[in-house]
């Protein structure tokens, strides 16, 4: 049986979309590479995690109508202001439609790390999350280290301590001259 010519077009068009698709919307693996995340925070700034290299990030996607999500937030918000200055970055992706935006803020108005609406992320190579709350680390050079979650490893004062400390001591790799 032969296809029609602008079929077989048509079906290599859909691959390049799904494989584009699958590259824009991948998942975090650990042990690899970060997929690229930028996003507009709320207070307008962009957050790029490429442009983090050098800095341990916390990525902790989230949502107001979530209450592990809320547990989870002081231990995160003390973590931030207390090795902020040692290299740790952070940013939180709220989960919450688009009309929930004023909710995100009055929450965040209690924590001093940079939030974002997840709608508003340009790239998120991390995916929407399949569960909520989410945690990734990623280290200083730019790879994902942990996942935690509420029903594997949730996040904690001890946990934190136990998962980034090690990350903020450690010297990113250097990168070899050309």
């Amino acid at each position: 049986m032969r296809l029609a010519p602008w079929l077989g077009t048509a079906i290599a068009g859909a691959a390049i979309v799904v494989c584009a698709t699958g590259l824009a919307f991948g998942r975090a693996t650990i042990g690899e590479l970060a997929p690229q995340l930028i996003v507009r925070e709320l207070d307008g700034q962009t957050f790029d995690l490429a442009a983090m290299r050098g800095k341990v990030v916390i990525i902790n996607y989230w949502a107001t109508w979530c209450p592990p999500c809320r547990k989870e937030m002081p231990a995160l918000n003390a973590f931030y202001q207390r090795y902020h200055a040692q290299g740790l970055e952070m940013i939180g992706l709220s989960a919450d439609r688009s009309r929930d935006e004023s909710e995100v803020r009055k929450v965040m108005q209690s924590f001093g790390y940079p939030a974002a609406m997840l709608k508003d992320a340009k790239r998120n190579g991390f995916g929407s999350p399949t569960e909520l709350p989410v945690t990734y680390i990623v280290d200083a050079d730019g790879v994902v280290r942990v996942k935690l979650t509420p029903s594997a490893n949730p996040v904690t004062e001890t946990t934190l301590n136990q998962v980034v400390l090690p990350l903020l001591t450690t010297k990113p790799a250097a990168t070899p001259s050309p």
